[in-house]
């Protein structure tokens, strides 16, 4: 890893110092692959379009009954403590503790019947929609990172793929792996390992101004790697990539420190200490996934809190879920009120449900035959729940969707026909992103 050193002063909202942010992959600058660096002057096959995705997960499940999908008619150690209330939407109910959200049930979609999942306790379904068993060669790709191929932009301020995700103690849980897109297409990720980071020679923000120092200082770095073939086969560096480079345009749209006062007060904090073995629960990286979108990302991606509560599940809401309510419905009225709603789509969701029985611990179990996802934005038809599950929220009883199914959705809410495009993977063999039989929902589009 390479990193660029900036100014030591200052730290962002998740406390990472603002000399973390600036740093380049071991075969990518921010996330931009270098023959995409290298020849930035080509556009071919890039679309120029706004369209982005702000992925929003859940690592641990969360509870699909007691969110939105509330069995007020179950017996009592199925239906839980929650009691469901109206939202702006007639004949829309969800939860009490989402009151925000249910303020703007008109803007979002819930899909209450959400099957397929493989029922691990992993991010890498929820990525790539694919099973991690039996992957071609060089492993599927996550959404971001097939979007950066398909979608990104050379030339663009932000890497196509952001991944703000810290590294999570349950390594399953942890994302933005290789695959047969190659390492260029891995996410850009500001919270990453610093451990294996090297300098580039000294140079600072405040230094790259110089061009040919910093050219220069990349001529040492390119030897010191060639030693070990780590760059065999590229080209000349583009000058002009480093322009986009050295902008300091992407350290500002990481800095939410200069948002307006009361957008950050919208949003909320949440907190930064980590929840289980997953993530913080941290409002700001909501708003930290727009202003990345607004400077260029196509896919911002958010790892939230943790959500598997084998033990006093409704405490553990109760403090979950208002923040949650307050970065959710933040982050959509945001994205309406700027003009962004109808080219980003949102997506929170976790690997899979709770089981409709409560423990003796007053907890919800794994449960994989059923769970959900909250969409919105995205120029999606919405205002709609789609889909139901039977008495006890345990099986999806009418129109069950499949993972697959969301992710031939969003690609075809960023422009792409998952029915005809296929990828090389590292045999060469094509490769389609989404399984054949699964089509866009024709609820949302």
């Amino acid at each position: 890893m390479l990193n660029i050193f900036g100014k030591s002063t200052g730290k962002f909202c998740d406390q990472v110092s603002r000399r973390s942010f600036i740093k380049i992959g071991s075969l990518g600058l921010a996330g931009l692959s270098l023959p995409q660096i290298l020849n930035a002057e080509s556009k071919t096959g890039k679309s120029n379009s706004h369209k982005s995705i702000i992925m929003i997960y859940l690592p641990g499940g969360p509870p699909h009954q007691d969110m939105y999908d509330i069995k007020t008619d179950a017996p009592v150690g199925i239906r839980g403590e929650f009691k469901p209330i109206n939202t702006n939407v007639s004949g829309i109910r969800i939860c009490e503790h989402l009151p925000r959200l249910a303020k703007i049930t008109d803007k979002c979609v819930f899909v209450n019947s959400l099957v397929g999942s493989v029922g691990q306790h992993a991010s890498f379904q929820c990525m790539t929609g694919h099973s991690n068993n039996n992957q071609p060669a060089g492993g599927w790709p996550e959404l971001g990172s097939a979007l950066s191929k398909l979608n990104g932009d050379p030339l663009a301020i932000s890497p196509a793929y952001v991944n703000l995700s810290p590294r999570m103690q349950h390594a399953p849980y942890n994302f933005g792996k290789n695959s047969f897109l190659g390492m260029g297409h891995t996410p850009f990720n500001p919270n990453g390992d610093m451990k294996q980071d090297m300098t580039l020679n000294g140079i600072t923000l405040e230094r790259l101004d110089d061009r040919k120092k910093l050219l220069q200082s990349f001529d040492r770095f390119r030897r010191d790697i060639d030693n070990n073939g780590g760059m065999n086969g590229m080209d000349v560096f583009n000058e002009q990539a480093f322009g986009v480079l050295t902008s300091g345009r992407l350290v500002e749209a990481l800095d939410v420190s200069q948002e307006d006062p009361a957008v950050r007060e919208r949003y909320g904090k949440g907190t930064d200490k980590k929840q289980g073995d997953a993530a913080p629960r941290l409002n700001e990286q909501f708003l930290l996934a727009r202003r990345l979108v607004e400077a260029g990302a196509r896919v911002v991606t958010v790892s939230y809190s943790f959500w598997d509560w084998h033990g006093n599940n409704f405490g553990i809401a109760k403090q979950n879920f208002p923040d949650f309510d307050q970065a959710i419905t933040a982050l959509i009225e945001d994205l309406h009120q700027r003009g962004m709603a109808e080219d980003t789509t949102v997506i929170a969701w976790g690997e899979f449900g709770r089981t409709p029985t409560i423990n003796n611990k007053a907890g919800r179990d794994h449960w994989p035959r059923v769970c959900n996802a909250l969409l919105a934005c995205g120029g999606m038809k919405t205002g709609q729940v789609i889909g139901t599950t039977d008495r006890l929220g345990g099986e999806a009883e009418d129109r069950p969707v499949h993972f697959q199914e969301i992710f031939s959705t969003l690609y075809h809410n960023m422009g792409i026909d998952t029915q005809q495009l296929t990828l090389p993977d590292h045999s060469g063999r094509p490769q389609y992103l989404v399984e054949s039989k699964y089509n866009p929902l024709p609820e949302l589009v």
